[in-house]
């Protein structure tokens, strides 16, 4: 009996941790970036949208280098998303209270994609929290859309460039 229950447990562990090599072997990243510039004049203590170009996707191509395509991905997460400012290139995020970047495209709604509150911060680069949202169909579209809401602390005098790296874990299936 003893055996027996030692085997089907070994034999458990084992498909769990094929499983898992598995999806290591079929997970990757994609990086896209971004670039929005926070205007001079901006209002204190509002949130205030800050208009963001649409992002082209070259996901088909980041699939088939990995051996997969749109239809077999199984998921994407957001694993990163870093801000840094470009210009003017000595200023630093310490105007800045908060931040949010919500995603979509023409086919799916809004989504919330990342955020970071109560900003105390001297440098010019921030690394904002993802959010646990499902990003398959945002990643798998031919571009997607990032509006960031922002409040201000401290007045703005000059327009700020901000780029926006993002990280993208996607776990997919072979072809």
């Amino acid at each position: 009996m003893k055996t027996k229950n030692l085997a089907v447990i070994t034999c458990f562990t084992l498909l769990l941790f094929s499983c898992n090599v598995i999806d290591k072997l079929l997970t990757f990243t994609i990086d896209n970036q971004t670039s929005f510039k926070i205007s001079s004049g901006f209002p204190l203590n509002l949130a205030t949208e800050v208009i963001t170009p649409d992002v082209t996707t070259n996901s088909s191509a980041e699939f088939e280098n990995n051996n997969t395509k749109a239809e077999l991905v199984k998921d994407v997460k957001l694993k990163e998303l870093k801000l840094t400012i470009t210009d003017p290139s000595d200023k630093t995020f310490s105007f800045l209270k908060s931040i949010r970047l919500y995603i979509s495209t023409d086919a799916n709604d809004e989504i919330e994609l990342a955020y970071l509150d109560d900003i105390n911060s001297s440098t010019n680069t921030l690394e904002l929290l993802c959010t646990s949202q499902k990003l398959d169909k945002y990643i798998k579209a031919p571009s997607y859309r990032i509006r960031t809401k922002a409040v201000i602390k401290e007045t703005v005098t000059k327009d700020i460039v901000v780029k926006g790296n993002m990280k993208f874990q996607v776990t997919a299936d072979p072809f």
